[in-house]
């Protein structure tokens, strides 16, 4: 086998603002796995919040490079890029799910198999998709939760933590206004204090909040586990559930855990925490970073395991370099072809750099 990768700009459509930071670009490494004239392609994509920069993406798939091509196949490789195992071991979860998507989709390919019957899921995957509203002022939210509707999304989640709360509010009660049929999710990126997490989420449910992503600051799970107690709509973990061990430890205390591949692992790490989160109470989310088609596919395959889905990344893009889940119907569904589904879009240089 011979892995390979590129590295391609991703440009958002308009600047993302959220309660730690405003995100207008980033970068994608394009890993592709190549066996018996076949091509598997994955995704990593640069979080100064993950802690993942692009020069450390680089340097993981230098890494490991000679050791995945010393692999026979690539069936061989899905059993050895085990987070534990020989090649997965060391690998950030950010590039391990990007070098396990590429493994996927060259399974899939091989076998003439999509992804989803790889992983035991017969029947075509698709599901509504959350599309998500930044931090901006009332006004713009409304016209945008309209058009959102209009496009066919049913459901909607807005982000919160402005300095002043009322400023949330307003925004909650403009994209209702807007969109009032469709599901109302929120978002804080942990910017409030356990004590304003107790007091606003009643407000803000009023407003038809039906569930909120990580209210307080990560770092104190007994507390957002009293939060979850006391709220009156779902609280799901987030910044507060990185890892299996995390979301194990949630499993039962929290409404929901926001599972995104770059932040666990994969898909593996996914199917894992799916499991552990079974007859517990608590239900998973999918979630994402702002990345192409291709880094957004492999959740796609997963999302008849979830109870919410927040799958929308590729639909922030200025322009997405890929193609084959769809989304902006507001369902997100994957293209029926072998692997994942997904393909470069014409004129985009998908050739290895390294």
């Amino acid at each position: 086998m011979r892995l390979t990768w590129h590295t391609a700009p991703l440009e958002l459509a308009e600047p993302l603002r959220i309660s730690r930071s405003v995100m207008a670009r980033r970068d994608a490494v394009w890993v592709r796995l190549e066996h018996g004239g076949l091509r598997g392609w994955g995704e990593a994509v640069s979080s100064v919040y993950l802690g993942l920069p692009t020069e450390r993406i680089l340097r993981a798939l230098g890494a490991v490079r000679e050791a995945v091509e010393r692999l026979p196949d690539p069936e061989t490789a899905w059993a050895e890029l085990a987070p534990a195992g020989p090649v997965g071991a060391d690998l950030p979860a950010g590039v391990l799910a990007a070098v396990e998507s590429a493994v996927l989709d060259l399974v899939g390919k091989r076998a003439g198999e999509p992804v989803h019957q790889l992983l035991g899921s017969p029947l075509p995957p698709s599901a509504a998709t959350a599309r998500t509203i930044g931090i901006v002022a009332p006004a713009a939210a409304a016209a945008q939760a309209g058009r959102l509707a209009r496009a066919g999304f049913s459901v909607l989640k807005v982000k919160a933590g402005s300095p002043d709360p009322a400023e949330d509010l307003a925004r909650v009660e403009a994209v209702h206004a807007g969109a009032p049929a469709v599901d109302l999710l929120l978002d804080p990126n942990g910017a409030w204090t356990e004590e304003q997490a107790h007091a606003l989420l009643p407000r803000f449910a009023a407003l038809g909040v039906t569930a909120v992503e990580q209210p307080i600051a990560a770092g104190r799970p007994e507390a957002l586990a009293r939060v979850a107690i006391a709220s009156p709509i779902p609280v799901i973990a987030d910044e507060d559930a990185v890892s299996y061990e995390d979301a194990a430890a949630l499993a039962g205390r929290v409404h929901g855990v926001n599972v995104k591949l770059a932040k666990c692992g994969g898909v593996r790490a996914a199917l894992r925490i799916h499991a552990a989160l079974a007859g517990s109470g608590t239900d998973l989310m999918l979630g994402c970073l702002a990345a192409s088609s291709l880094g957004i596919a492999p959740a796609v395959h997963l999302v008849g395991r979830a109870r919410w889905v927040d799958l929308d990344g590729h639909l922030l893009l200025a322009d997405d370099p890929w193609t084959g889940i769809g989304g902006s119907d507001g369902t997100v569904r994957p293209a029926p072809r072998g692997g994942l589904g997904v393909l470069p879009l014409a004129g985009i240089p998908v050739g290895a750099a390294r």
